[in-house]
């Protein structure tokens, strides 16, 4: 069996949903299984002095039209017809991903994080608003106050902070990031890559 593959990701970020509509086909092909660790992308940058595309390729001649060129060629490639480009976008994602910690630990962080990203980058809710949140779980058939209460239990929140802690100090500086066993991948871009590397640690067991 391979190595422990991890997928480090935010709500807030489209390239996290791409990656998590291609994902299960890696894990048909592969076998393997993924294990997604909420972050707060945030503290990631904060931590790195990283900046979100939108900010790092601001003023840079034709940098921005190309990333626009090639994410149409990602979603056109792997048929993502459902995304859609959130209007609240940036959306502060930190009561969502505080209730990805808790959905995960309470066994049903499948079911929440697939309503998550399709309110997020399908239906363009405004996923900062409480709200918002209570009516799309309840319309996920979740456990709406359940969740939202869980969500803001102190253990909750600490748990997100050491995530992204220790996503920082393993190598992150933004996501989606990949860890395959200690192998680190950046990028929707190096899906290919990641699914090279877990094929290479199988075939080492």
């Amino acid at each position: 069996m391979t190595s422990k593959v991890e997928f480090h990701f935010d709500f807030g970020s489209p390239n996290t949903y791409y990656c998590h509509r291609v994902i299960p086909e890696i894990e048909q092909r592969t076998g393997a299984s993924f294990e997604y660790v909420p972050i707060l992308l945030g503290g990631v940058f904060k931590a790195t002095n990283n900046k979100s595309p939108m900010e790092a390729f601001a003023g840079i001649k034709n940098k921005s039209e190309y990333n626009a060129l090639e994410t149409q060629r990602f979603i056109k490639k792997h048929n993502l017809s459902k995304f859609m480009f959130n209007p609240n976008f940036p959306v502060n994602t930190l009561h969502i991903m505080r209730g990805a910690v808790f959905a995960i630990d309470q066994g049903i962080g499948k079911e929440y994080i697939e309503a998550m990203y399709q309110c997020m980058w399908e239906k363009g809710l405004n996923m900062a608003d409480a709200e918002v949140i209570r009516q799309a779980l309840t319309a996920a058939n979740l456990p709406a106050d359940e969740l939202l209460a869980g969500s803001v239990e102190p253990e909750v929140k600490q748990k997100l902070i050491a995530n992204t802690e220790a996503s920082v100090n393993r190598g992150t500086f933004g996501s989606p990031t990949f860890y395959v066993g200690e192998e680190i991948f950046f990028g929707k871009d190096r899906l290919r890559e990641v699914e090279e590397e877990i094929v290479v640690q199988l075939a080492r067991s």
